[in-house]
């Protein structure tokens, strides 16, 4: 079995890791169903997928004694002298099956552990302007929960001799990450991307994994060897830091608390807000049923207090933004600054007559409406995460809309104009306009 050794500086110690194909049956690029954190159809998006074990020590960091820890990482801290006693992590790569597709980009998404394993809602997001672009997607497994769950979950997979994973704690996760990151942009001899010539890596990380990269950017990468070219933090906080890295920060109308925590846009930072989407809208909702059933043998049932999951494509702006990261990092041009949310009070949204926030960017589903889409809900479980989609009455469409070109013309206006503003993908607004005139909106 091929192995190739790495070496990371770590502060003023090294770590190293080893990389090797995820063993079979089943071969390299034939992951179990069970074990690839997508459902797609790669063939038809004319991907392929392989696993790797990364293997090795990391350091330890943790807040230095005697200062205090915050939420959002802004506390000093300090790597162990001594590096843990082991990792096993895997990486799952997602790449165009035709080399000549490649771009040179590859997107690192710090997976999301969220509900007891790992999940890759960043992939789900870009999977679509992936595709477009021909860019490298890497998914990996750097959280001790979401490591422990995928053993549990696959015992015979990730838990067997030869594999068995295993995960010091969330305190060598940076480092972890890191060094995942680092085997994909300098590859030995084993080469996760086949051969590709990677021209810039991006990180992204979504929800709870973007917290998880806050503190990374804010106090761990200032001690390490820098590895990422750019970051996108989706659906969580943000770095305070100043680097040089270019920064752009996406969020959904649930994110959004107050207007009084933002961090102002600058030369290497853009914080864009969407208004209407759901932390974990409609889109987020399709996507995970069949993992659910494949995985789990049924779909999650949610009661929430109000119809849960709005229905404003969020993904839309989100592949928008990976784009301008891509280009912004090469030095082309930076992404455009977006409106902000606006707010009547400390902390409560401005609203329409309709219920509709204002400002932020407001994507076609939001401007030329057809429902009731908010970021808001409360309830059990992840209720609160997943916003509200109540469609109008009849009345309400009627007061709206005189006749079916009249709305189809609005959503054509809108979507020409975010597509202007670099807020929304040309693929993206004829997908909309496609859906807009085969609606029955207006015909009645």
């Amino acid at each position: 079995m091929a192995v190739v050794s790495l070496i990371l500086s770590v502060g003023a110690s090294t770590a190293s890791a080893s990389v090797t194909p995820a063993p079979g049956p089943p071969p390299l690029g034939a992951l179990p169903a069970n074990g690839l954190i997508t459902s797609l159809d790669l063939d038809r998006l004319g991907y392929q997928a392989s696993e790797f074990f990364v293997d090795g020590t990391a350091h330890s960091y943790h807040p230095v004694a005697g200062q205090p820890f915050e939420r959002d990482g802004r506390w000093s801290v300090e790597p162990d002298p001594v590096p843990a006693p082991g990792f096993k992590t895997r990486i799952q790569v997602l790449r165009p099956a035709d080399p000549r597709r490649f771009n040179g980009t590859v997107y690192v998404e710090w997976l999301n552990p969220g509900r007891g394993f790992d999940a890759g809602p960043s992939w789900f997001t870009m999977h679509v302007e992936v595709a477009r672009q021909g860019a490298a997607f890497v998914g990996v497994s750097a959280s001790a929960a979401g490591v422990n769950g995928a053993r549990d979950q696959f015992p015979d997979r990730y838990g067997a001799v030869g594999a068995n994973l295993v995960h010091p704690g969330d305190s060598y996760s940076y480092d972890i990450f890191a060094q995942a990151a680092q085997a994909v942009k300098s590859p030995g001899a084993v080469d996760l991307l086949g051969g590709l010539d990677v021209e810039r890596v991006l990180a992204v990380g979504a929800s709870q994994s973007a917290s998880r990269m806050t503190i990374y950017y804010n106090v761990v990468l200032p001690q390490e060897t820098p590895v990422f070219d750019g970051y996108a933090f989706i659906v969580g906080s943000a770095p305070s830091r100043v680097g040089p890295e270019p920064i752009i920060q996406v969020l959904s109308e649930t994110d959004v608390q107050s207007p009084l925590t933002r961090r102002p846009d600058s030369d290497v930072f853009r914080r864009w807000e969407v208004a209407g989407a759901a932390h974990s809208g409609w889109e987020g909702r399709e996507y995970r049923i069949p993992l659910e059933i494949r995985d789990f043998g049924a779909e999650t049932i949610y009661t929430c207090t109000n119809p849960p999951f709005s229905r404003i494509w969020l993904s839309q702006v989100i592949e928008a933004a990976y784009g301008h990261l891509a280009r912004w990092v090469d030095g082309v041009a930076a992404p455009p600054h977006a409106p902000y949310l606006e707010f009547s009070g400390p902390t409560t949204k401005a609203r329409n007559e309709l219920g509709l926030a204002l400002g932020g960017i407001q994507l076609s589903q939001m401007a030329v409406p057809t429902a009731l889409n908010t970021g808001s809900n409360s309830g059990l479980s992840f209720c609160v995460l997943f916003g509200t989609h109540v469609p109008f009455d009849a009345a309400t469409l009627g007061s709206l809309y005189k006749n079916h070109g009249q709305y189809v013309s609005s959503v054509r206006a809108v979507d020409r104009a975010n597509e202007d503003a670099g807020f929304l993908l040309h693929g993206d607004a004829l997908e909309n306009l496609s859906e807009a005139a085969h609606s029955d909106v207006g015909k009645e």
